[in-house]
């Protein structure tokens, strides 16, 4: 009897260790139908903030700082008319660099590192922002999050992942990452998403996270990711509205 017990509870534990195996969050396969999904949802995913030039997408993701994407669209059409460029820029007056871009929050910080990114890009990169992430990092302003979005979204080079709030969040719920730094979280996204999608993962994942993987109440029941999330942040109703 004690040998029939004894198999008894290693045949109950096998399922359990089967179980976890097949919940592999970082399964390549698991991770090849996240990518394959997101890119059928969100084919022509691209930066939402609205740019003709590097200088103007820098300018925009720094004011996007603790910013809606759409805010920020609103301001920069008047800041470039008056702006266009570096070197206008950097020889504006700080205050009207402040009065138009005040809706933006933050908005004296925000106008310092903007004009200290000018007058950087104009006496060290003769008016043009740079195609490094180690030159681009010098500017005012810029973390990796902007550095990303900039060298990803207009050069086309895959540098890294730009982890913003919706990265973080989705990255976390569909258990790619159990870190909340942004460094931290961009390291182990580097790890397991190949490099050839870093650009447009990001890109997904954040139109992902404002249409269906919102912060409150996510509507599970029209995501697309349902059946390879196991999120305990999970809802059952669909909701209007974005985050």
């Amino acid at each position: 009897m004690a040998v029939a017990r004894s198999k008894n509870k290693e045949a109950a534990k096998q399922p359990q260790k089967n179980a976890r195996k097949r919940r592999d969050p970082i399964a390549p396969e698991r991770i090849a139908s996240i990518l394959a999904i997101l890119e059928r949802t969100y084919p022509n995913a691209v930066c939402a903030l609205n740019h003709r030039n590097a200088w103007e997408l820098t300018v925009a993701t720094i004011l996007s700082a603790q910013c809606t994407d759409v805010r920020v669209n609103l301001v920069t059409p008047a800041l470039f008319r008056a702006f266009p460029t570096p070197k206008a820029m950097a020889k504006a007056s700080l205050p009207e660099i402040e009065e138009l871009i005040r809706s933006t929050g933050f908005f004296r910080n925000k106008a310092k590192s903007i004009q200290g990114a000018a007058r950087i890009v104009v006496e060290q990169f003769g008016g043009e922002i740079p195609k490094t992430m180690d030159e681009i990092l010098r500017l005012p302003g810029v973390a990796r999050k902007t550095a990303n979005v900039v060298l990803g979204s207009w050069y086309g080079i895959a540098d890294g992942v730009v982890v913003d709030t919706h990265v973080m969040r989705l990255s976390r719920r569909l258990e790619l990452t159990k870190h909340t730094s942004p460094d931290k979280i961009e390291r182990d996204l580097m790890k397991i998403i190949p490099q050839d999608h870093w650009i447009s993962f990001s890109h997904e994942l954040i139109h992902h996270g404002r249409q269906v993987c919102i912060a409150r109440k996510p509507r599970c029941i029209d995501c697309t990711l349902e059946k390879l999330c196991f999120s305990s942040d999970k809802t059952w109703t669909s909701h209007a509205g974005t985050d």
